[in-house]
């Protein structure tokens, strides 16, 4: 495979080899995954703040 032949995927799968990939790109896969990550915490408090509404409605 030559360099010509390499394409940067849009995602990161988890365990994959690193070997092909170069400083700057695994920078950009770092932020990439911590942008998903904030993007997952909010997800969580979005659902925390749903079910404590849930459960203060339903409590009995």
């Amino acid at each position: 495979m030559d360099d010509d032949d390499y394409v940067k995927p849009n995602s990161h799968e988890m365990g994959m080899s690193l070997d092909a990939i170069s400083v700057d790109e695994l920078g950009e896969r770092i932020l990439l995954l911590e942008r998903e990550i904030l993007r997952l915490r909010a997800e969580i408090e979005v659902k925390k703040t749903s079910k404590a509404a849930a459960d203060a409605v339903f409590k009995i």
